[in-house]
């Protein structure tokens, strides 16, 4: 027994003195791993300030770049989302399902293109509600959308209706113009509104959006919309390096028309060959399970031809 107990004290110490050198080992070589990897020279670990165009334009109108908190304010939201890699990467590959569709919407209303853009600044081409309750692609509030002609009930809410909230928005933009004269500050009155941009300029003694002093969220509004507009149109630039085939391709449908009531748009989706949750893809406007439609209005309803990647 005596020889047992001297036996197992001496593996004990061994054990212990094993175990600090093999911590001892395991740091020394961590450190030397961390700062043989942080003085490599060739690291694929490489930020760089986005490209910034000397000239930039919104709606033909010139952004002042010459001064700098024009440039300062750009650079920053140019910075944001060509760094913000998920969510700009996910514009690039919504807007080629949905910009058809808006620019054709745009361009029959005499609107520049650019505000295309604006639509992504709003809602991220997402049908979504903000705070204060503004809904949709255009995030319209219920009384807005009231006012420029959009259906509201608890069965439908046009909001959500692309091309109808895109026409909408058009005639928001429209009479901005014929107010301001001036592409950009239109731009502005659809963040703050057409009342919270006269109130600055009152307040303030200028007309030009560069030179007025904004709240936060309309103070970023039109150089974010700039900055998705660059990366957009020139992604390869600022790192996204995306092919035809990995952006998402317009939906294909056929268009059914009816005016009388549905009873359940589940029951309605499988005899047109679909099911409720492609219907209510392409129809994110109809709200409810049913249709009452009692004064027998005419809708437009989008039934998908396939649902195969095409």
């Amino acid at each position: 027994m005596a020889n047992a107990r001297g036996f197992n004290k001496k593996s004990s110490n061994y054990i212990v003195f094993a175990s600090i050198l093999g911590i001892l080992i395991i740091t020394v070589s961590f450190s030397a791993f961390k700062t043989n990897f942080i003085n490599q020279p060739d690291s694929n670990i490489i930020v760089t300030s986005p490209f910034l165009p000397e000239k930039v334009e919104f709606c033909g109108e010139n952004v002042p770049l010459q001064y700098y908190d024009v440039f300062e304010s750009l650079e920053k939201e140019i910075i944001i989302n060509t760094y913000y890699h998920s969510q700009t990467m996910l514009f690039i590959k919504k807007a080629n399902r949905y910009f058809p569709v808006i620019e054709s919407i745009l361009r029959n209303n005499n609107i520049p293109d650019d505000f295309k853009y604006l639509a992504i600044a709003e809602s991220g081409l997402s049908n979504v509600v903000s705070p204060a309750g503004a809904a949709g692609f255009w995030q319209i509030l219920e009384e807005t959308a009231k006012e420029y002609g959009l259906e509201i009930t608890d069965e439908v809410d046009e909001r959500y209706h692309l091309e109808k909230a895109s026409g909408a928005a058009c005639d928001f933009l429209q009479k901005s113009f014929e107010k301001y004269n001036n592409w950009t500050m239109v731009a502005a009155s659809y963040n703050a509104g057409r009342k919270g941009v006269d109130r600055q300029i009152d307040k303030q003694g200028e007309s030009d959006y560069f030179d007025l002093l904004f709240n936060e969220e309309t103070a970023r509004y039109i150089y974010r919309i700039i900055a998705i507009k660059l990366i957009l149109e020139n992604p390869d630039v600022y790192g996204f390096n995306l092919t035809k085939d990995e952006l998402y391709k317009p939906s294909r449908y056929k268009v059914v028309t009816i005016s009388d009531s549905v009873d359940d748009w589940g029951e309605f989706a499988r005899m047109n060959g679909t099911n409720y949750k492609m219907l209510k893809f392409l129809n994110p406007w109809l709200r409810d399970k049913m249709l009452t439609n009692k004064t027998k209005k005419e809708y437009l309803i989008k039934i998908p031809t396939t649902r195969i990647m095409n």
